[in-house]
């Protein structure tokens, strides 16, 4: 009996482009498990880190957890804005170490006024935005200078592996049929789970 494919996928688009929601149902349907970047994140922020300490502390522990689901054999989908090229190739390297097939998933939307509607309408996390110029609240006053509009353009472009393994999805569309085209694209038949 073959065993099943095991797949490292790392998530990536703006905050508000619904990369939590897609990861949570795609997880069910690849026996995967989902570290939740801002989940980390806020945890240090709780604990009186810095805002830019805490970002480094949840990538870091980012891979550790990673590495753990990977020694539990089950798939790994990695829930952060990857904006930084370290992310990317820490993901890529870990899949590598392990034999994991990587893909990258980039939930694309260019609609900045769902984007600001969907930040406010969601239950924010410590680390979290609430809206498009509503930077988190323990970012700090840089945060709260920042051309938001400029910001957010950036993280709709991220860093993404230079060939293949790339899925772009609209995640102006469902998430049920964002996941649906996910499993496609990986080449598995699979029922997605509502």
């Amino acid at each position: 009996m073959q065993s099943p494919r095991k797949f490292f996928i790392q998530m990536s688009g703006a905050p508000g482009a619904g990369k939590s929601t897609v990861a949570n149902l795609l997880s069910q349907s690849i026996d995967g498990v989902v570290v939740n970047h801002d989940l980390l994140k806020s945890f240090f922020l709780g604990h009186g880190f810095s805002f830019v300490r805490s970002a480094e502390l949840a990538y870091d522990l980012d891979w550790v957890v990673a590495e753990d689901i990977i020694n539990q054999r089950r798939s790994v989908i990695i829930d952060s804005v990857c904006n930084h090229q370290p992310v990317l190739d820490n993901g890529m390297a870990l899949a590598r170490r392990y034999g994991y097939e990587y893909r990258y998933v980039w939930c694309q939307i260019g609609d900045f006024s769902l984007l600001d509607q969907r930040l406010r309408d969601r239950t924010p996390l410590r680390s979290q935005r609430t809206g498009l110029d509503s930077p988190p609240p323990d970012a700090g006053p840089v945060a709260v200078e920042q051309d938001h509009i400029a910001l957010f353009k950036k993280w709709s472009e991220p860093r993404r592996p230079d060939k293949g393994f790339v899925i772009v999805v609209d995640s102006a569309q469902a998430p049920a049929e964002s996941v649906e085209y996910i499993l496609r694209e990986l080449g598995r038949k699979i029922e997605v789970k509502n």
